[in-house]
């Protein structure tokens, strides 16, 4: 049994494990810098407005420091007594600098206390995320460069489509990152607001100065209204769902990897930095990076969901369920930077096995869309031609061939307008180079795309 922490009408005994259950302490711990960055702010502003004297500022923000210099060198101990990360940093604070740390709290409540430190914190992982994708762009764009006369298999329902250039196929996830980062760098105009001064829930009867406290801060606008601003959760929900869209993105660009890597593709080979062997299986090399990368995809959509019921049915304003918002943020920002990163060292160090990638679109069927286009410019209704083209694969099929491997007057037998000139047609290269249309895949308008690519990153 231990002392009731809040004194007052609290005057019984409190249950330890009851004290353990109530705390946060042992997560929004993470929360001390950003906690002592508002406190030192909220102290400056109180002496600023003459509510605690410069002499009580100096020595609370002194102690603050000392506080945060003990958390550093992990000489500062916590209390699920004391809660969570405001009370355990008070608790410190007085206990260096005596009953005038108590003054601190003037004006203020832990609700707008704690959605001070959360915009902090989700304002700087937020940039600390787009730097990240941006990093993993320069490497996808770099690997298209290098790889721009790279021939692959395209695919429809995992089947054999058309023929496409790998650095066509690798730009589509730069910009799905760039979607990302356009989402993320929208919203810090809502994760960017101070509510510092809202109070618990109305505000305060001191003359306080919101726009310093959010200048220091460095935050470009306020909450207008106090209610709004301690119970808004909307800028976690808003990150989290733009963190999970980075993470479907990346779970999709794991999934190509898996299967590029497999043996029955053998399109790529990654490092041995990012792959793993079998405890029973010598011969293994498992992509588990890209396939942990899929699993954790689950993770941060779970965290969304959480979020999203938990806010649901809450009324205004501040509720003990919101101490629930930050465990899922605090790990979905883990597992998204770490993701990130993992996914940009495996595209840096991963091999193109171009060979196999040539002789892959040699052997297939993928350039019978070409023939069909091709029966089209001698002027022949799609219908038709699609018909005749589907003819010819069956026939190919029948006799184990290719199309290439059809004599001229097989072709003509199914049609008298198809020339010589179709061999050089059905040429995967070929195929590729004629899609020239504004964001095909042709050479021409894959070197378009990198310019316009390389124009959104500012090189």
């Amino acid at each position: 049994m231990t002392k009731k922490a809040w004194g007052g009408r609290f005057q019984g005994e409190a249950l330890e494990w009851v004290d353990a259950f109530n705390a946060s302490i042992h997560f929004d711990k993470v929360l001390i810098e950003k906690d002592i960055t508002g406190s030192i702010a909220h102290a400056t502003m109180l002496a600023a407005q003459g509510i605690i004297t410069a002499e009580e500022r100096d020595k609370i923000i002194e102690g603050l420091k000392s506080v945060l210099d003990d958390y550093d060198a992990g000489r500062l101990e916590f209390s699920v007594q004391h809660e969570d990360i405001h009370m355990n940093v008070e608790h410190a604070l007085i206990s260096k600098i005596g009953e005038v740390g108590g003054k601190l709290h003037t004006a203020r409540s832990r609700n707008d206390q704690i959605a001070t430190d959360m915009h902090l914190y989700i304002k700087e992982k937020a940039y600390e995320i787009i730097e990240s994708i941006e990093t993993l762009q320069y490497t996808i764009l770099n690997l298209a460069k290098e790889n721009i006369h790279v021939v692959m298999p395209g695919y429809t329902h995992l089947q054999r489509a058309q023929p496409v250039l790998f650095s066509h196929h690798i730009m589509a996830y730069f910009w799905m990152l760039k979607r990302d980062k356009d989402r993320f760098n929208d919203s810090l105009a809502r994760i960017d607001l101070s509510p510092l001064g809202a109070g618990a829930i109305s505000g305060t009867t001191f003359d306080i100065d919101r726009e310093q406290t959010q200048e220091l801060l460095g935050f470009s606008d306020i909450y207008q209204n106090s209610m709004d601003a301690v119970s808004d959760r909307d800028y976690i929900i808003e990150t989290l769902s733009n963190i999970s869209l980075v993470m479907v993105h990346l779970s999709r660009l794991s999934e190509e990897i898996i299967f590029w890597m497999s043996e029955e593709a053998n399109f790529v080979q990654l490092s041995d930095q990012f792959t793993t062997g079998s405890s029973m299986m010598p011969q293994k090399k498992n992509p588990d990076m890209a396939e942990l990368i899929r699993g954790k995809s689950a993770r941060t959509t779970g965290a969304l969901t959480s979020m999203l019921m938990l806010v649901k049915g809450l009324p205004l304003t501040y509720n003990k369920d919101l101490q629930e918002d930050k465990e899922g943020v605090f790990d979905a920002v883990t597992t998204v930077t770490g993701s990130l990163r993992i996914m940009t060292g495996m595209l840096e160090t991963m091999t193109i096995n171009e060979d196999v990638l040539e002789q892959t679109v040699e052997k297939d069927f993928s350039n019978a869309t070409e023939l069909a286009d091709y029966l089209v410019e001698k002027g022949v209704p799609f219908r038709k031609a699609h018909e005749v083209v589907g003819e010819l694969v069956l026939k190919c099929i029948n006799d184990s061939k290719y199309l290439k491997d059809l004599s001229l007057a097989e072709f003509q037998a199914h049609h008298p307008s198809i020339d010589e000139d179709l061999y050089t047609v059905l040429t995967p290269k070929v195929v590729v180079d004629r899609r020239k249309s504004l964001g095909g895949t042709g050479t021409e308008a894959v070197e378009k795309q990198l310019s316009a690519a390389e124009a959104t990153l500012s090189i």
